[in-house]
């Protein structure tokens, strides 16, 4: 009978003792990690592929460099996610006419809760498309009643108080209430790509006039919903004040829209509506009283603010025309003086004379 062996003595920690227990915390740490590492990654992958599917589903031309651009990441892990998306049975395909990806037009997918904070920015979107001068059209509310429907509790909850504490008021908007359906009109004109006619009024012509009209962009600026279209008989676009259109009705007629218009290349720096052929360089100073409220707003993208030692404030801006920034100025008389150019300190001093004399007749 053979002798029996003695088992070689081992470097591991014996069990029981107290370095086999660090041992064994130190291992299901490592196995802790990499478990938590992957569920992280396995989100961070979700939270792409469904970025990818958002953006292919929009009206945007994406294709995979585009994709990888705007998600941070290379073209070869698009191709992957894309991958998921086909295994999902999400019927995509390569618009070779576009060259981007396209999602079959029936298809949808279904809607994620929303968060908390998507709650308030919907609450938030339904009281402003019910202030008179934002409420061209249904606006945000049969939305908001839809999610209240199909939302879990709390969201129920956000949407219904946040409707009750949210308020919109005194926005001084031109009322467009008479004018819903021009609104629609050029809408329906933009998303079908067709031309619209219809008797328009402008204040500086004697009477009204019909023309036909392809429309570029519709556009809410300061006060006023505004349509930027181009006339058969005219080369360039020009900006239509929608309140004066006395009628309007779209036409069969498709549209000639150039696909490189860009409407903030078309206002370039004009102070609101109409733009100036000349560019001047504003400078404003503003009495201390009036520093602290005329810099609570942003009137203009080109505005600069600096401070005076005496407590004022001098604005700069760089516009294309005077015409409208000379309203502007005269809005704060006795609290703001012209620096440059003079020829709006002129035409300040000007009106203000006229103004005097009518209230001294």
């Amino acid at each position: 009978m053979g002798k029996k062996r003695t088992p070689a003595k081992s470097s591991k920690a014996q069990p029981g003792t107290a370095a086999s227990k660090d041992v064994a915390e130190r291992m299901g740490a490592v196995r802790k990690r990499p478990e938590r590492d992957r569920r992280v990654r396995q989100h961070e992958r979700m939270a792409r592929v469904l970025k990818v599917l958002e953006l292919i589903q929009s009206r945007g031309r994406w294709n995979a460099k585009a994709i990888a651009d705007e998600l941070e990441c290379s073209e070869r892990t698009v191709y992957r996610d894309l991958d998921v998306l086909e295994f999902a049975g999400v019927p995509f395909f390569f618009d070779e006419s576009d060259q981007c990806y396209r999602v079959r037009p029936d298809y949808r997918f279904p809607v994620f809760g929303l968060t908390e904070e998507e709650a308030l920015g919907q609450a938030l979107a339904t009281a402003l498309t019910k202030s008179a001068g934002l409420d061209v059209g249904t606006g945000a509310a049969p939305t908001t009643r839809k999610l209240q429907v199909s939302s879990p509790e709390g969201i129920k909850e956000i949407l219904a108080d946040a409707a009750e504490l949210i308020s919109v008021l005194d926005l001084k908007l031109a009322d467009h209430s008479k004018h819903r359906e021009t609104i629609k009109t050029i809408q329906f004109a933009l998303l079908e790509g067709r031309q619209v006619t219809g008797l328009y009024e402008s204040p500086y012509e004697p009477e009204p006039a019909r023309i036909r009209l392809h429309p570029y962009r519709l556009c809410l600026i300061k006060n006023a919903w505004y349509v930027v279209g181009r006339q058969d008989e005219l080369d360039q676009p020009r900006t239509y004040r929608l309140a004066r259109f006395k009628t309007l009705r779209m036409l069969d007629q498709p549209a000639d829209v150039p696909d490189d218009f860009d409407i903030k290349a078309y206002f370039g720096n004009a102070w609101a509506v109409f733009r100036g052929y000349k560019t001047y360089d504003v400078e404003i100073r503003f009495t201390p009283e009036a520093a602290k409220v005329v810099v609570e707003t942003v009137w203009h993208h080109t505005q600069k603010a600096k401070p005076e030692k005496d407590g004022g404030v001098t604005l700069t801006f760089r516009v294309d025309g005077l015409e409208e920034i000379t309203n502007w100025v005269l809005s704060w008389a006795g609290r703001a003086k012209v620096v440059k150019p003079a020829e709006l300190r002129e035409r300040i001093i000007e009106k203000l004379q006229a103004a005097l004399k009518i209230q001294q007749s």
